[in-house]
């Protein structure tokens, strides 16, 4: 339905929000172990979900059938992490995004391969042009070293096979802070003995940063789940793109960071593929509307 995917549209802006801001402060943190990075990103959102369940009275006992869809869930999600988590500490901020941005693509991949979910044309190229808008905002420059490059990558697809998990559970009728809890907590629980094997002391600053990563993460992770239970990935991924206009926006304000010309024609481009596609997107299911009423 039309406002399903409205809702579905709002919510992954908010995620892209969401996480840009988690990367900033990831970024803030400073030089301490990607893992340790990890736990307070999970941890923050584990108990921001078990606050939203006891708000909504939803029991924390899933649906019967789906344990082995959250545990997979949870195992690609925490993977995704790890490999995000430790791009950002071995790549260029560039590089480490730019594989993370893959994820999309992923989603819509294993969307066709287990949902059945084909995209049109136009989606598959509007996902394409959209990617080719954050190349120019973040202009990728990848090193020699192939492994941290190829972790990356991995990262990418993780995030993608587990936002397809998402949208496979909600069809299934689980509940979104459950989904959040469930991830969350199985992170919190693998993360939290790495941590202490190379855990590194904080100063209260660092401490401060990390929490608000894991605020902005809960935030992040909230309006993605939502918004893959609203809508399929093929009409709603392009626009998880804006994060880097997000992110753009909080180095100019924050950090005194000033777009070259190739980055505002990224900009450019990315906001005019979204709303092309949202145009797109409602002029078909104003057809199939219509073509059902006959």
């Amino acid at each position: 339905m039309p406002a399903n995917k409205s809702k579905a549209i709002g919510f992954v802006l908010l995620s892209a929000f969401g996480f840009a801001m988690m990367n900033l402060f990831v970024q803030l943190s400073g030089d301490l172990p990607f893992i340790q990075k990890a736990f307070f990103r999970n941890v923050v959102a584990m108990f921001a979900a078990m606050a939203a369940l006891k708000r909504e009275g939803v029991s924390f006992r899933w649906e019967k059938g789906n344990f082995p869809l959250l545990l997979l869930r949870a195992m690609l999600g925490t993977v995704g992490i790890f490999c995000n988590f430790y791009a950002l500490n071995h790549l260029m901020l560039a590089d480490a995004n730019i594989l993370n941005k893959m994820s999309p693509f992923f989603a819509i991949l294993f969307s066709l391969l287990l949902l059945k979910e084909r995209a049109t044309p136009f989606q598959y190229a509007a996902v394409l042009i959209a990617f080719g808008g954050s190349l120019l905002i973040i202009k990728p420059g990848f090193s020699a070293d192939a492994f941290p490059a190829f972790v990356g990558l991995l990262g990418g697809a993780g995030a993608g096979a587990a936002y397809t998990m998402v949208r496979i559970l909600s069809k299934r009728g689980e509940k979104g802070p459950r989904i959040i809890f469930f991830f969350s907590a199985f992170s919190t629980l693998v993360t939290l003995p790495l941590m202490l094997l190379d855990f590194q002391p904080m100063t209260w600053q660092q401490l401060l940063i990390l929490l608000g990563a894991g605020l902005a993460a809960t935030l992040g992770q909230f309006g993605i789940t939502l918004a893959y239970a609203y809508a399929p990935a093929k009409e709603i991924s392009v626009f998880d793109y804006t994060q880097v206009l997000f992110s753009a926006l909080l180095g100019l304000v924050l950090l005194g960071q000033i777009p070259d010309g190739w980055s505002i024609l990224g900009y450019i481009v990315i906001c005019g593929i979204s709303v092309i596609s949202f145009v797109h997107n409602r002029r078909l299911e104003r057809q199939e509307q219509q073509s059902g009423g006959l």
